[in-house]
């Protein structure tokens, strides 16, 4: 493979290895990286840089993080780095054609997904919510579609029944590095050539929001206990409790760390069950037994210490609606 010039595209921690990657491949000279602005992050809303900022300063790497890339300033920028290709992974804006066409090569982009299916924002934490049995990584040459480019190689990984949006991410984070690498030779050579994405089977994978967390116990215990997996650590799965210290209180938010999908029958949020092995929920269909969990304001506990310390009986319900006068 010829050396090239290589400007790589990212901000959030699973494009760290990606770039990793590439500083350790021969004849690729990384020229230059692209990131989010620095932005305020944690409780204390301290500004911080970016995971991939913090990877290019520790290598001595140039560092540009424009506002908005699409600017013609940063369009410009980008220019006088000369780059042979731009790899992308995770970066967070969508690149306008007057990029796409800078490198002779084209720009290439590491998705978390077996495109066409998840494109968009948060392939890993959909892929688990909607109960895939499998997911994996895509190299695709970019367009100016949302991860509609043409593919270069894809490798799977199954989902097993442990697997949380943590275990993923950091496992596609590494299969997404040494893919992108294994598939530049052939590519640059012209041995890879892009094949376009069926035109079947796509699927989206939106932004997550807050109210995504919010349980719904009508649904069945299955699809709570795939989107508890799926939404860790943000936005988490989310219910609130009924009144129960004992000067009366207010509903808390309660967030739900594990669970188990366990046979029961009961009014779907009201609790069936509550004993030191665990608090057993009525849902659509089946039941979930609460193992571990953290009140508002609280820390994390198993269902014992929990219990210890509030007094969830069965036939208290839980959910967005007052409980019940006792």
């Amino acid at each position: 493979m010829e050396s090239v010039g290589v400007v790589f595209m990212g901000t959030a921690e699973i494009a760290c290895p990606s770039l990793a990657a590439l500083l350790a491949c021969p004849n690729v000279r990384v020229t230059g990286v692209v990131t989010q602005p620095d932005r305020p992050q944690g409780r204390s809303l301290q500004v911080q840089p970016s995971p991939v900022k913090r990877l290019a300063e520790a290598h001595g790497l140039p560092v540009f993080q424009p506002e908005r890339v699409r600017h013609p300033d940063s369009v410009r920028q980008l220019a006088a780095w000369r780059p042979d290709l731009i790899a992308v992974m995770a970066y967070g804006q969508i690149l306008p054609p007057a990029v796409l066409e800078l490198p002779r090569f084209g720009c290439v982009n590491v998705h978390a997904s077996l495109l066409p299916k998840y494109r968009g924002a948060a392939p890993i934490q959909w892929a688990l919510a909607n109960g895939e049995s499998e997911t994996g990584v895509t190299i695709m040459q970019m367009d100016a579609g949302m991860d509609t480019g043409p593919i270069l190689s894809q490798r799977a990984t199954p989902i097993g029944p442990e697997d949380t949006a943590e275990t993923l991410h950091d496992r596609l984070a590494a299969l997404g590095a040494a893919l992108l690498v294994q598939t530049l030779p052939g590519y640059l050579a012209g041995s890879i050539r892009p094949r376009p994405q069926p035109a079947e089977g796509v699927s989206y994978a939106p932004r997550l929001r807050k109210e995504d967390g919010q349980v719904d116990w009508h649904l069945p215990a299955r699809v709570l206990w795939n989107r508890l997996r799926a939404f860790r650590p943000w936005p988490g799965l989310f219910t609130y409790l009924p009144p129960c210290e004992p000067s009366g209180g207010t509903r808390r938010l309660l967030k739900l760390w594990e669970a188990e999908v366990v046979p029961g029958h009961g009014p779907p949020g009201q609790v069936l069950e509550a004993d030191p092995s665990g608090i057993v929920v009525g849902c659509g269909t089946d039941a979930l037994r609460l193992l571990a969990l953290q009140r508002e304001g609280g820390r994390r506990m198993s269902a014992r210490e929990f219990l210890a310390g509030c007094a969830l009986r069965p036939g208290l319900q839980l959910g967005n609606e007052p409980a019940p006068a006792a």
